[in-house]
């Protein structure tokens, strides 16, 4: 796919240079980061991209993940995961996210560069993972203003059926090219305010702090909920308990970092592991990353201009 969001087909054509293969982090180097971050706390691992399935034999990486103690989750756009799910289970796959901002064909063609007929391959790959038992299945949504607004009911009436999270995220300024306005955010608010109009919704309270969704229980509706995803209208900066790896290596300690620190020196270095913790731990004491914060702070919502990595170099 080709979001225009996350990896605009203008910047990302066919004359994109990929990284070469020996720059990416092998599925050993990977699992290595995650052994030396298990004594730091680290409870969950989630697998993003781009698109994590493009990655040949991934159910590998998760057997070696999931001989720690941790929750291992995935993202994906479900076009690779047909067919793949049990496999991915029995890998040790907890739980599966898919990403699905419109049931209607012309627009989801708008926004993905993407046939529009791939939107039932999609919703096969969420049935599937359901008949799976993979978690609770999570579908993002992010709406746009003038783009998808019409799949918020489109989409509540598509899985109000099935035990799923439909959670509806906020446009996002991530990356250099997506052509952020604020102008086109609709605030979470507004949704639930939509939402409420036609059905009960009830609060469910956060399980752990850094909860970045706000989730709801629809009454009459056993297993569906819907969360939301606010890091613009209501940021969430000072209870982010997440760091991101890039595939080669980098740490980032937040989705509109300007530039992380490289890990690959070290794994592939002789000291590997005390010097990833010892690394990493320094980091998180001195990290201030809060630019949701100042975005919101600033006179006009949405002037702040920093360099930001691309979304799709270490996932949403």
């Amino acid at each position: 796919m080709r979001c225009d969001y996350c990896m605009p087909a203008e910047i990302f054509d066919s004359k994109h240079q990929f990284m070469h293969r020996n720059q990416l982090l092998t599925f050993e180097e990977i699992n290595s980061v995650v052994e030396s971050m298990i004594p730091l706390g680290v409870k969950k691992i989630r697998l993003t991209g781009g698109e994590p399935l493009l990655r040949r034999g991934l159910e590998g990486l998760i057997q070696m993940l999931s001989k720690h103690p941790v929750e291992i989750a995935m993202t994906t756009n479900g076009l690779l995961f047909g067919g793949r799910g049990e496999s991915l289970r029995n890998a040790g796959l907890d739980r599966v996210t898919f990403s699905l901002d419109s049931l209607d064909p012309i627009i989801f063609e708008k926004i993905t560069k993407t046939s529009g007929k791939k939107i039932q391959c999609i919703l096969n790959s969420i049935e599937e993972a359901i008949d799976c038992g993979l978690g609770q299945v999570r579908i993002n949504s992010v709406i746009r203003r003038g783009i998808n607004e019409q799949d918020i009911d489109r989409l509540i009436e598509q899985f109000e059926h099935l035990p799923v999270s439909l959670r509806f995220i906020e446009f996002m300024d991530v990356g250099n090219h997506n052509r952020w306005r604020y102008n086109e955010v609709v605030p979470s608010s507004e949704i639930l305010n939509h939402l409420q109009k036609t059905m009960t919704l009830i609060p469910i309270d956060s399980t752990h702090r850094g909860e970045v969704a706000q989730r709801w229980k629809v009454d009459g509706k056993d297993g569906f909920e819907i969360g939301f995803i606010s890091s613009v209208s209501e940021p969430f900066c000072g209870d982010c308990t997440r760091a991101r790896i890039s595939a080669d290596g980098r740490l980032f300690t937040c989705l509109f970092a300007s530039k992380g620190t490289d890990l690959k020196s070290i794994i592939r270095g002789q000291n590997k592991n005390n010097g990833i913790q010892d690394l990493i731990t320094e980091i998180w004491k001195t990290r201030d990353d809060r630019y949701s914060e100042l975005r919101s702070n600033t006179p006009k919502p949405g002037t702040i201009v920093l360099p930001k990595i691309e979304m799709s170099y270490i996932g949403g």
